[in-house]
């Protein structure tokens, strides 16, 4: 046993050491790293457009320019109207949230609580006058990081530059990488990297989906019942649902607030009605229905890539986590499975209600704690053994004297 487990100890920390090498350098490449996993996404989602063009009797070269200048187009265009939105929006809801303040303040005063006047006006003073000197600084704040989202994801050359030739030669790309691995492995290897970016292609492209739901259906609330603000938090929810379970939360979250503090108590429940309502349409509805089987991930591994991705490379690495365990999950099983074609035919055909992963609760042993029965030596006997014997034979056949004395 002790040889055994120093052999699996040494071997544990050299994949460990390999691991924690390699995130070390992406990390420090992060430069690199970054644009080529972004373009990876990208490529995912337009790659089915660019194909499906080719199809219609369209260039490659061409179908990838016109994919190309649309979806930016059509990125800046909503990225200009949101800043605008969130620039006009932030004067009304800075004068809506002072007169929150000053509510709470008199309630506070006036209230049940009847707390000390002078303490509560210094605190409500201090509250109102920090949000009249930051306005200019936060709009302006939110137009710079907005420019610089937009330029991350328009205007990166080098971006830019990898997403082309994804969309234009991705196959050939990934042959050429390939050929390091050995004949024998080589076609297997190729199949698994196909695969998995089949299921990155329909994570991605369902995770857009469910990102739109989940932001038309906020945002629809949010301006019926006329929160300020609808238009830049529906923005935040879409972008936030692209990490799954925590980012729809934190997204509804701000919105919630946003609404306690300038609709009052009754908009707020009702956002939060909303909110877990949406939420339950995306898990029970469009999740299972536009990922499927093949993409689904146990909720325990995603959260934990989300966390280990937060660690390690912050938003970036939030965002990214959960794409590259679905990639990775699918390419291991089907290096693993006997035919990567049945592994395939599995994941197309599978029914996408179907649990992959279940978990039921333990089921308790009733001899889990008890001791064996002693022998005549004193030594407890085998827990099986002993339950043979005393099943073999009611009449006592198996017991040394048939008198009952023993």
């Amino acid at each position: 046993m002790v040889r055994e487990a120093a052999e699996w100890s040494w071997r544990l920390l050299l994949i460990f050491t390999a691991v924690i090498t390699v995130a070390w350098i992406a990390q420090r490449l992060s430069t690199v790293t970054i644009p080529l996993a972004i373009a990876l996404l990208a490529a995912a989602l337009m790659s089915p457009l660019v194909d499906m063009m080719q199809r219609f009797g369209v260039p490659r070269s061409l179908g990838v320019f016109v994919v190309l200048v649309g979806s930016l187009g059509l990125l800046a265009g909503i990225m200009t109207f949101v800043v605008e939105q969130f620039v006009t929006g932030v004067p009304q809801l800075s004068d809506e949230f002072k007169n929150s303040v000053k509510q709470i303040q008199d309630w506070l005063i006036n209230g049940p609580l009847h707390m000390s006047d002078d303490q509560i006006r210094n605190a409500g003073n201090t509250i109102v006058n920090t949000i009249e000197s930051n306005q200019d600084t936060l709009t302006s704040g939110a137009l710079t990081t907005a420019t610089v989202i937009g330029h991350l994801f328009t205007g990166t050359f080098l971006t830019l530059f990898i997403l082309i030739f994804f969309l234009y030669g991705g196959d050939q790309i990934w042959e050429f990488c390939t050929r390091i691995i050995p004949k024998r492995n080589r076609e297997r290897v190729r199949t698994a990297g196909r695969l998995g970016f089949g299921t990155l292609t329909g994570f991605v492209r369902a995770t857009v989906l469910v990102a739109l739901v989940d932001a038309i259906g906020i945002g629809a609330g949010l301006a019926i019942l006329s929160v300020p603000l609808a238009l830049p938090l529906a923005s935040l929810v879409f972008i936030g649902a692209f990490i799954p379970i925590i980012g729809s939360f934190m997204a509804g979250a701000v919105a919630v607030f946003i609404a306690l503090m300038t609709k009052g108590l009754v908009t707020a429940l009702i956002v939060l009605g909303i909110t877990i309502a949406v939420m339950q349409l995306e898990g029970h509805v469009l999740q299972p229905l536009l990922m499927g089987r093949a993409v689904r991930i146990h909720p325990l591994a995603v959260v934990l890539a989300i966390a280990a991705g937060v660690v390690l490379a912050g938003i970036a690495g939030g965002l990214l986590a959960v794409p590259l365990v679905a990639l990775l999950n699918t390419a291991i099983r089907s290096l693993l499975a006997d035919s990567p074609e049945e592994l395939y035919q599995e994941l197309t055909t599978a029914d996408p209600h179907q649990r992959m992963y279940s978990a039921e609760p333990d089921k308790p042993d009733p001899n889990r704690y008890k001791l064996p029965p002693l022998g005549r030596d004193g030594k407890a006997q085998d827990r099986t053994a002993a339950a043979d014997r005393t099943t073999e034979s009611p009449s006592g056949a198996g017991s040394s004297s048939g008198d009952g004395k023993d």
